[in-house]
């Protein structure tokens, strides 16, 4: 990568996409390549790197999100949105050196998976959207006695946003909140609008009567048509993961 200066600091930032985007817009700016990319809250100081914050700003991120797709395309704006969900370590990192190649040679940068950084960032955007696809079918709403929507989930990656979006578009007039418990966050979606707010010490209310009389049937109707010697947990795993057992109503 020509006219990048590499230089030995660590940059911080807020950890949302918006703060990314204003810390790549930076990066642009000043042309230079960080040894390390890490979110603030997480950052452990040594004495290795120099520490740089990068506040968030939102116009600084709507001019990087729109050269992204006017430049390298609308593909690789969904590449980094969803590569950016992933929890895989140092992140940042590929999809800034992603961006900055992306600048320079176009949409042809999604092609070129013999780079180490571009193959990692299409791997991470694989991962993550695979996730988000696969609980499109997994998620279990629940009705509370308020007749709100109730849905928990455990995922590998950060990706209740894009989930809840597909729920609206599925469900535009009921209010319903999507709890991550791995990251104890939730996505509360009210009258056309949402938010995605900590969870710590997050009450739930219980469930109404008509939900546990259906979750009951649901139940029963899932024994009965089940075929023993037809069981094969192994196939069921490959379409179902144990690990998203936990939020089911059913038992596999």
């Amino acid at each position: 990568m020509p006219n990048r200066k590499f230089v030995t600091k660590t940059y911080l930032y807020d950890g949302t996409f918006e703060g990314f985007l204003s810390l790549v817009f930076d990066c642009f700016v000043t042309k230079t390549l960080p040894q390390k990319i890490e979110v603030e809250s997480n950052y452990t100081p040594n004495f290795l790197y120099t520490p740089v914050i990068f506040e968030a700003n939102l116009e600084k991120a709507k001019r990087v999100f729109a050269g992204i797709e006017k430049n390298i395309g609308y593909t690789a704006l969904y590449n980094t949105y969803y590569a950016f969900l992933s929890n895989e370590k140092e992140k940042e990192l590929n999809l800034l050196k992603y961006l900055f190649d992306g600048f320079m040679v176009g949409p042809k940068i999604n092609n070129r998976l013999t780079i180490p950084y571009v193959f990692k960032v299409m791997a991470m955007k694989k991962r993550s959207f695979g996730e988000c696809h696969r609980l499109k079918g997994l998620l279990r709403f629940q009705e509370l006695e308020n007749h709100l929507y109730y849905a928990s989930i455990h995922p590998d990656n950060n990706i209740i946003e894009p989930l809840g979006q597909h729920f609206m578009n599925r469900l535009p007039n009921q209010d319903f909140i999507i709890h991550d418990k791995n990251r104890d966050i939730c996505l509360l979606y009210h009258k056309q609008e949402y938010k995605i707010v900590d969870s710590s010490g997050l009450k739930i209310p219980a469930l109404s009567l008509e939900e546990k009389a259906y979750q009951e049937l649901w139940k029963s109707f899932f024994k009965t048509i089940a075929i023993s010697e037809r069981k094969n947990l192994k196939c069921q795993m490959q379409f179902m993961p144990k690990k998203y057992w936990k939020d089911l109503i059913e038992e596999p």
